[in-house]
């Protein structure tokens, strides 16, 4: 009794968990366009990061109900600072 107990808790444990959902951002490119599908349009709405610029993105977005961004997880690489030798003498 206690064994048939412990699996239902523990299947219903299991199907009561919220499914987790994957990183919505592609670390590859550095724009991403969020398109709003709303009520109407059904399937709800995404992020589609696979552009290169942001030129490139509102070309794809004119004339639908979307915005480009700039991917907050795209790793920038930023110069190195300039060092500055002093002369001695």
């Amino acid at each position: 009794m206690r064994f048939s107990f412990g699996m239902v808790v523990t299947v219903g444990a299991v199907l009561a968990a919220a499914p987790s959902h994957a990183q919505t951002f592609d670390p590859r490119y550095p724009v991403c366009m969020h398109v709003y599908s709303g009520a109407n349009g059904g399937g709800g709405e995404w992020y589609d990061c696979s552009f290169t610029s942001l030129p490139q993105c509102r070309a794809t977005a004119y004339g639908r109900s979307a915005i480009c961004d700039l991917n907050p997880y795209y790793p920038v690489q930023a110069p190195p600072p300039h060092l500055r030798y002093r002369r001695s003498g």
